[in-house]
């Protein structure tokens, strides 16, 4: 399965690294393109030149470990599209050009499903996309999710509950599964 990752779940850093996490576990393919990455990049500058300077190198982590990932829609096909916000038309015009079969985004209202269906396309929040990742494959999701829990500890200097940690980072549903399940 092709999936194509808004920047808005591609920033903030817990909820990337869970889903990359499970992308690395085989559970899909994740697309984006050049646009979207500028987007996250330029996200994290407004924090401070520090977090543009950590997210390029971020996005050129990711970069290199999916090479393929990257697509790049043609202006023709963006000038085509339409949706409520236009600054949106990019995402969709990525996931056409890169076969997805879903958009992974929080925006759910700047993405309709009937326009999404026109193109053969689907649209799911994060956490409900990794809760049925993990209804199918709990292993592979409770692994990455370990690998992004251990970081949080490591980086922070404390213990994170897996809950609480997936709840901070908008995966209030799989924190809850996986509490329930590991705890």
């Amino acid at each position: 399965m092709k999936v194509c990752l808004d920047t808005c779940v591609l920033y903030p850093t817990v909820m990337r690294e869970v889903l990359l996490g499970v992308a690395a576990q085989g559970l899909f393919e994740p697309i984006w393109s050049e646009r979207i990455l500028g987007e996250w990049s330029r996200a994290a500058a407004k924090l401070a030149p520090a977090g543009q300077v950590q997210a390029d190198t971020e996005i050129a982590m990711v970069t290199a470990q999916w090479p393929k990932a990257k697509v790049t829609p043609p202006s023709g096909l963006l000038d085509r599209l339409w949706l409520p916000d236009a600054n949106d038309v990019h995402v969709l015009a990525a996931a056409i050009v890169g076969h997805a079969d879903v958009i992974v985004t929080v925006n759910a209202k700047d993405f309709p499903r009937n326009i999404l269906a026109e193109e053969g396309l689907s649209r799911s929040d994060p956490d409900g996309f990794l809760v049925g990742f993990y209804a199918s494959a709990p292993d592979a999701v409770s692994h990455a999710v370990s690998q992004v829990h251990a970081e949080a500890n490591r980086l922070s200097g404390q213990e994170w509950d897996i809950r609480r940690l997936m709840k901070k980072a908008r995966l209030p549903r799989l924190g809850k599964a996986l509490d329930t399940d590991l705890g």
